[in-house]
């Protein structure tokens, strides 16, 4: 269940653990300790990514048993717990800082260990599925961590910042956000704001090359001349061209060190993490227009999230990080001027790369309601009648259904060439993995022995989907419906290995 943002409470918030006014009384070390092990939730993410490589290499019914934990965050994210309570000033920085260290040095761990892992195993394989979902999810998730030390003035602390993003290729960000993006959020020539009506897909392609370009302007016009070529010898004091070359850097070393295999393993999970990233960047302004020279806390979206706020580290509150970009983590305030997202940032990811058009709903409906984006007193007439087009077309389209492999298309389509089709495009995905198989590994199975196994083994993902769809329609958690549906493909793949030795 997700909370409602048209019924969330706005008001002004006590603070956190109540026991600092305005007098200025200090928190006793109990109630920091408090604080900071809430704060602990984000450990969730990459601990059980590690605890994925350390395992690793997993049969195919285990290997996708390590979802289970980001769907656990996924389940307690999404629910109607809230966090509004405002921060306590003259809170010790030093646990929390020390928190944001370890998680950086967490991702450093985590991008070894990856490539330690597929050194001992082929490419083709479920693990290699779950390094997109999982590993890339905490890289994804590692950018947070790497948002926050940027935004430090300490030199140190940006540099680690600038590493964590080089262990994802998205090092560019650092001059883009600082410079780019919290100068111009809200306008319509920031390529990280996503605008009124737009979809998740077709920002994607638009901010990727956008932020690319805008953070290499930034930098050419530091170094004197904003027209300025890749070729210029100047380019070479480019903090881009230094970002890139420590990033790409990485990725061929550890294509050197460790193989191939372990290299594109890299570029997955960094693949995953621009998705993720551009996911957040989508939602955290959508819609939204910006009318004044500042940043007010109405030009970015909020979100009360518990989950969000302790296990994002304070990712929930970007209202004031854009208000006061310098102010860590864990002092972040809630402005009751804020539009509301409808739940937490890990619901919201999946959301919007799943279910784009709920999103997009929503957002509608709390712009409407808070008279923000086209919506807002002073728009031009014209703008303003587009919006309200575009918002009525948005809110009148029914959401498309999961329809299953026997269900309707995109288009309404049903009947026997659809679901051939579907199961044509099953076994093209068996064909191109049975033949990589046989590639890495040739002789332990004929071709079409492994091809059977392979064909059986997709069935029984698509087994466990098909459980997971059928329980939707129960009065259950996300998180049960998934161990349910996992829980039957471990089953069969148990039955499996004891019948054929696979």
């Amino acid at each position: 269940m997700s909370f409602d943002p048209s019924t969330s409470p706005v008001s002004p918030p006590p603070p956190i653990a109540g026991s600092l006014n305005a007098s200025g009384i200090t928190l006793s070390r109990l109630a920091v300790s408090w604080i900071w092990f809430r704060h602990l939730s984000s450990l969730l993410i990459p601990v059980s990514t590690l605890a994925f490589l350390w395992t690793g290499p997993h049969p195919w019914y285990v290997a996708p048993l390590f979802m289970l934990p980001p769907m656990f965050a996924l389940s307690i994210d999404s629910n109607a717990t809230v966090e509004q309570r405002q921060p306590v000033a003259g809170t010790p920085a030093w646990p929390f800082d020390a928190l944001v260290y370890l998680l950086a040095g967490l991702q450093l761990l985590i991008v070894f260990e990856l490539a330690r892992m597929f050194a001992i195993q082929g490419f083709f394989s479920v693990d290699t599925v779950m390094v997109l979902l999982v590993v890339g999810g905490s890289s994804g998730f590692s950018i947070i961590t790497a948002h926050e030390l940027i935004h430090r003035s300490n030199l140190f602390e940006q540099s680690l910042g600038r590493l964590v993003l080089a262990t994802v290729l998205q090092e560019h960000f650092y001059t883009e956000h600082l410079r780019g993006h919290h100068v111009k959020v809200g306008l319509s020539d920031d390529p990280a704001t996503a605008r009124f009506g737009e979809s998740f897909e077709a920002f994607y392609r638009r901010t990727i090359p956008g932020q690319l370009r805008s953070a290499w302007r930034i930098e050419a016009k530091r170094l004197g001349d904003p027209d300025m070529s890749l070729f210029d010898v100047r380019s070479l004091g480019n903090r881009v061209v230094h970002g890139m070359a420590v990033g790409w850097g990485i990725g061929f070393a550890i294509w050197f060190q460790f193989g191939l295999t372990s290299f594109a393993a890299f570029l997955l999970q960094a693949f995953m993490a621009s998705r993720l990233l551009e996911a957040v960047n989508y939602f955290e302004h959508w819609g939204l227009r910006r009318t004044t020279r500042s940043v007010r806390p109405r030009d970015s979206w909020d979100t009360h999230s518990w989950f969000t706020y302790y296990g994002l580290t304070g990712l929930s509150r970007h209202a004031d990080h854009h208000r006061e970009p310098a102010r860590p983590y864990q002092e972040l305030q809630v402005f009751e001027e804020a539009p509301i997202l409808p739940t937490g940032y890990i619901g919201l990811v999946d959301m919007v790369m799943g279910k784009n058009h709920e999103f997009q709903q929503h957002a509608v409906r709390e712009l409407m309601r808070r008279d923000l984006g086209p919506f807002s007193p002073g728009t031009d007439p014209e703008e303003a009648e587009r919006g309200r087009e575009t918002a009525e077309q948005i809110l009148a389209t029914p959401p498309p259904t999961a329809a299953g492999l026997f269900g309707p298309n995109a288009k309404g389509e049903r009947g026997v060439r659809v679901v051939l089709r579907r199961i044509a495009i099953l076994l093209g995905i068996v064909l191109v993995f049975t033949a990589g198989i046989q590639f890495e590994s040739p002789g332990t199975l004929s071709f079409l022995a492994r091809f059977a196994l392979n064909a059986w083994i997709m069935g029984a993902f698509v087994t466990m989907i098909s459980v997971y769809r059928r329980l939707q329609t129960e009065d259950m958690s996300e998180g049960l419906r998934w161990c349910a549906a996992m829980g039957t493909l471990f089953l069969i793949g148990t039955i499996t290995a004891n019948a054929v030795g696979f």
